[in-house]
């Protein structure tokens, strides 16, 4: 007959014993680590965490979002598993820090370098400025556009809550910055609109020793000194003057660089009518600028600007036109677009 009260094996297993074995199979938690955790308790400023060390890791409300946040449970929710960075080593009580902002922050240079990678135009909203341009937020990283880049006539304290078309011109991780063009959007934008050989209306909006800014439709267009007449020019202040109506024809788009360059040498019907006539130039404009498209037809597919008008040459374009951000502004950048973030550990 079989003894259904069966006596409960003696295991010989301890409180002790199963300490003793946690210590030899206990996980190594390191500053930097990215682990799986559970939330179990939400606290007024931070919340507790089950990541399977023997003591309940502790996240901070400022760590929870690359966001801004005033409750725990705008992010989290009681017995949620999701993963959490390793922010520091175990404190006195042996505690872990962890932290969600710092893989959100890691993920946002991930995708914004991806966007950058594809050219992409992003949108954002102005929610600063400073003196050396405005800052607007990418994927949750702070973005600064240097005044340089702000492509409008308002100014810039009139931009913010603004939402602004953007290009990127850098993004360094490293070194924390994030460099936007607003122009360099809407040349883009605008260059898709455009032709060589296309001639257009615009406004001198500039004078400088090496040429005129003409507005055209709400870009700048660069007229070198050497595309304005087949005559020698001294200074463009002799042909131009601020707010001047002007007729152009665009010889080049270069969308990589955020560039249009223009003539009015090409469309002089004799040399030398800029200066002498200019009225006559603009007359002829369309009729010069039909000739100047069938010479690029007659050159053939292959054929660039260069080979039926004067070529520009860039030493002689003065680097104040380049795309690069301007040395003048350089310095203000690191402070202007610094993330809320202070370095956790070393290598991190």
């Amino acid at each position: 007959m079989i003894n259904q009260k069966t006596k409960p094996k003696d295991v010989g297993f301890t409180h002790e014993d199963f300490a003793a074995l946690l210590d030899k199979y206990d996980y190594h938690f390191s500053p930097g680590d990215v682990v799986a955790g559970t939330v179990f308790s939400l606290e007024p400023r931070g919340a507790l965490i089950d990541i399977g060390a023997k003591t309940a890791a502790y996240i901070p409300l400022q760590e929870m979002s690359i966001n801004r946040v005033e409750s725990p449970d705008e992010v989290l929710q009681s017995n949620e598993t999701r993963e959490f960075f390793i922010l520091t080593d175990e404190n006195e009580d042996g505690q872990l820090t962890l932290s969600i902002r710092r893989i959100e922050y890691m993920r946002a240079w991930e995708r914004v370098r991806q966007l950058q990678a594809e050219d992409a135009t992003v949108r954002s909203q102005v929610f600063a400025t400073n003196r050396g341009g405005a800052l607007v937020r990418i994927e949750g990283l702070r973005g600064f556009i240097p005044g340089s880049h702000i492509s409008t006539r308002k100014p810039k304290e009139e931009l913010v809550a603004e939402e602004l078309p953007l290009k990127f011109l850098e993004v360094d991780e490293d070194r924390n910055r994030l460099v936007l063009s607003h122009r360099r959007a809407l040349v883009e934008r605008k260059m898709n609109r455009l032709e060589v050989g296309e001639v257009v209306t615009g406004t001198v909006r500039g004078i400088k020793p090496y040429g005129a800014f003409i507005d055209i439709g709400g870009v700048s267009g660069l007229l070198h000194i050497s595309e304005i007449s087949h005559d020698h020019i001294d200074t463009p202040h002799s042909v131009f003057n601020v707010n001047d109506e002007v007729k152009v024809m665009i010889i080049d788009l270069d969308a990589d660089r955020g560039r249009i360059s223009l003539s009015t040498k090409q469309l002089e019907p004799e040399p030398g009518a800029m200066v002498k006539n200019p009225q006559l130039v603009y007359e002829k404009a369309e009729e010069m600028a039909a000739k100047f498209r069938e010479k690029l037809l007659a050159a053939g597919q292959g054929a660039t600007t260069e080979e039926v008008s004067t070529e520009l040459d860039e030493a002689d374009i003065p680097s104040a036109i380049e795309e690069d951000i301007p040395s003048a502004i350089e310095e203000d950048i690191p402070s202007a677009i610094e993330e809320d973030v202070e370095p956790v550990a070393d290598g991190v």
